[in-house]
């Protein structure tokens, strides 16, 4: 097929919703419109697409049924390339590696700030009487519409194909690796550090407010696993804290000027980051519409 040029018109459907991807695309020209239940009565506008954005990556780095309807705003044009001709979209100019990763992460990063303000208006909505639930009414309408155009779409990512990738997992091509022993932080919660990690070996722990007493632990990590990709993406400072839970803990630790020389001698391990980050994205996604479905039965029971 190769990587080609499309043009559309005004309102034309770019991808449909439930449609099995083959290929995803970066906006060259003009805008689109992003939708749930899209043509359906109780359809929402996601987001807006601008120019220089990538969309549709998940289904070709998940191979998952397409989430959303892609419109045309305007006269459009695209630059479609297929799930087959990644690498070779890659070696053309290797800084889109990074456009691509970066493009993720700060939709992960949107995604963690809608959850958090979905699970911060549930827990106001538990502890609301029926007059403060209506006047919480312009809040709560945005999350039960979320819902209902997305129901269906309450379904648990599955991770299988991301253990699949990584049996064929190698250490080619690293970055700078370092052992911790055991409890030793490697990073730490508000650390600016723009750097991401690879476990190899050991067991890494993930926790918030590390220390203080109302410590928790949000993931248990064991090798092959990648973490602390936000602040390599971002630039945001750390929201949690890494410890090492074993000795002799490895992690390889890889900054956006090591991307490409990784990409030229270990392909596989950019493809692997890339299934991360679209894993992560879906996940997110997913607890926020569980977070919007347990909001729209609490106001529902009003």
């Amino acid at each position: 097929m190769g990587i080609i040029e499309k043009t559309f018109r005004n309102g034309e459907i770019i991808i449909n919703e439930g449609d099995i991807g083959r290929s995803f695309f970066q906006l060259l020209e003009g805008s689109a419109l992003v939708y749930a239940g899209f043509g359906k009565n109780d359809q929402i506008k996601l987001a807006t697409i601008k120019e220089g954005e990538y969309f549709g990556e998940m289904s070709i780095l998940e191979e998952y049924p397409r989430s959303a309807t892609i419109v045309a705003s305007g006269n459009v044009k695209v630059l479609e390339i297929p799930g087959d001709e990644l690498r070779a979209y890659f070696s053309e100019d290797t800084d889109r590696i990074i456009k691509l990763m970066i493009y993720l992460g700060n939709r992960v990063d949107a995604m963690i700030k809608d959850q958090n303000e979905a699970s911060e208006l549930l827990n106001q909505l538990k502890e609301a009487d029926a007059s403060k639930k209506k006047s919480l009414f312009s809040m709560i309408k945005k999350h039960v519409d979320m819902y209902q155009s997305n129901k269906n779409m309450i379904i648990e990512p599955s991770a299988e194909a991301l253990r699949d990738a990584k049996e064929v997992f190698s250490d080619e091509g690293s970055g700078e690796l370092v052992s911790y022993t055991k409890g030793a932080p490697i990073f730490s919660e508000g650390d600016d550090a723009p750097c991401m990690y690879v476990l190899y070996a050991g067991k890494v722990g993930i926790y918030q407010n590390y220390g203080k007493a109302d410590q928790v632990k949000t993931a248990d990590l064991e090798s092959v696993a990648f973490f602390g990709e936000m602040g390599l993406l971002t630039e945001a400072p750390r929201s949690s804290t890494a410890i090492a839970e074993t000795d002799n803990t490895c992690v390889e630790i890889i900054y956006l000027e090591d991307l490409e020389s990784i990409y030229r001698t270990c392909p596989v391990k950019i493809d692997l980051i890339l299934r991360h980050l679209s894993y992560r994205l879906r996940k997110v996604n997913n607890d926020f519409l569980i977070t919007c479905k347990e909001i729209t039965e609490l106001y529902n029971k009003r």
